[in-house]
């Protein structure tokens, strides 16, 4: 592909303008964002139903996730969508240098945010925490215990495939602004991955009190 700097870039052929471009792609990501409002929806209505059900078994269980791990998580992220929108204010402005920092300090966020799940689930898978009939932690013997590790693992596992995907699209987005693709003209790319980092963090931020503090 070759790579077209953002002041020689026009628009596809099929838009009548650069501006068309620009809000047919922007909504677009919208309607992929409600979609995937949607597919989570269904996993806070099953977190709901276990909690409408087995209220006791919950609140134990709960007790068992590490809320400073999921704190610092919380913060990093947070801080992550903070230096994501000031990339996407450099992109606008045509200032690639910080367009790149910007995009790093993000892409090293998201890959500390997997490292501190990474030992979360070392801890769980060491200790019997795991989900369904592979719970065997025998400090909590309450027989739907297992239930909410399946909540948790499948919740918590979504996520983070979507930091995963998040850090390949900011990956692509340094490459494309160390080439100067980005600029005033042409932004689009940087603020569509920007809402659907976004997003990334706000799912977190329902998952972390519904998860680690909520009893």
């Amino acid at each position: 592909m070759a790579h077209v700097p953002a002041a020689e870039r026009h628009h596809a052929h099929h838009f009548s303008s650069g501006v068309e471009e620009f809000d047919a792609c922007k909504q677009g990501v919208w309607i992929f964002l409600v979609t995937e409002v949607l597919f989570f929806s269904g996993l806070f209505l099953a977190y709901a139903v276990l909690r409408v059900f087995h209220p006791e078994m919950m609140h134990k269980a709960h007790k068992l996730l590490d809320w400073r791990l999921g704190g610092l998580n919380t913060l990093i992220l947070i801080f992550s969508s903070l230096t994501m929108a000031l990339s996407v204010s450099a992109a606008q402005r045509g200032d690639n240098k910080k367009v790149i920092r910007y995009l790093w300090i993000t892409f090293v966020c998201a890959f500390g945010f997997l490292i501190v799940k990474f030992f979360e689930y070392r801890h769980k898978f060491i200790e019997g925490m795991l989900p369904g009939s592979h719970y065997t932690y025998p400090h909590l013997t309450e027989k739907t215990a297992g239930l909410f590790f399946s909540c948790y693992f499948v919740m918590t596992g979504i996520h983070g495939i979507h930091v995963i995907v998040g850090m390949g699209l900011i990956y692509w987005l340094i490459r494309r602004a160390k080439h100067g693709e980005f600029g005033p003209n042409y932004f689009t790319p940087v603020e569509a991955t920007g809402l659907y980092w976004h997003f990334v963090d706000l799912i977190w931020i329902y998952l972390f009190p519904l998860l680690y503090l909520v009893s």
